[in-house]
């Protein structure tokens, strides 16, 4: 068998080889631009990352930046209520020396008082034992309830002393003041009449005695030259008529010693 082999052109062939040759161009040169494009892709991508990082830090800081202005803040706060504790704390610190003081002299006064006012409880026994005898169970149930008190340990000195000057007062007012009121004169229930501590006058539920206390004397007397005097009183003391002037026996007054 015989072999045909067909010339081919020059420029065929050269066509042929150019064609080759640029493939083989093409190709060579494809791979750094692939490789330079990773690069640029992978550029690309570290510096997102980059700039995230960035972003976060940044807003980290910015975080950081604000918790240290607030801390700021409250430091300043906390100073300043510190600063107003410590004035308060002086203040009262001296306040309770100022106390204490007060709590030594109260039981130096206390033990100074009490001997003062059983003096003055012993007086007004005294007084009102000596005084005109009216509304006797109520100032004798008075006086009593005061001497049970002075030996009372949960009674206070000081309630104590104010119910002493209580019964002081009490006493003061019957100085001025008309009032009727039942009792007894021996045996018999009458109506007295008390023009403050001028006159005690009494007259029989009955109206057919009437009498006074004298004082000189230190008994009753039965006189009913003020039968009518004594029912005026007795009315007025009731508010059973207009205040109106009464005739009554008055103690002679007596040269002081």
């Amino acid at each position: 068998m015989t072999l045909k082999l067909k010339t081919l052109s020059g420029a065929t062939a050269a066509a042929l080889l150019c064609g080759l040759h640029f493939g083989d161009i093409a190709q060579a040169a494809d791979t750094p631009v692939k490789a330079a494009i990773g690069e640029q892709a992978k550029a690309e991508e570290s510096g997102r990352s980059s700039q995230k990082r960035i972003d976060e830090m940044d807003d980290a800081v910015v975080g950081i930046v604000a918790s240290y202005r607030q801390a700021l803040t409250e430091t300043s706060s906390l100073k300043d209520y510190n600063d107003q504790l410590a004035v308060q704390t002086a203040s009262q610190d001296q306040e309770i020396a100022a106390l204490n003081q007060q709590l030594s002299e109260i039981d130096k006064t206390a033990r100074e008082v009490t001997p003062l006012m059983s003096n003055m409880l012993a007086t007004l026994d005294s007084f009102v034992k000596l005084d005109t005898p009216f509304l006797p169970d109520e100032r004798s149930k008075r006086i009593k309830g005061l001497k049970e008190m002075m030996a009372r340990a949960d009674i206070s000195v000081s309630e104590k002393y104010r119910r002493i000057v209580e019964g002081y007062q009490i006493e003061m007012e019957y100085g001025r003041t008309l009032e009727a009121y039942q009792g007894k004169v021996g045996d018999k229930t009458v109506d007295f009449v008390r023009a403050g501590r001028v006159a005690l006058l009494y007259q029989t539920l009955d109206g057919k005695e009437t009498g006074y206390w004298d004082a000189d004397a230190k008994s009753w007397v039965v006189d009913n030259r003020y039968e009518l005097d004594a029912k005026t009183g007795l009315k007025i003391a009731k508010k059973q008529s207009a205040p109106d002037f009464l005739v009554v026996p008055v103690h002679a007054p007596v040269e002081a010693k």
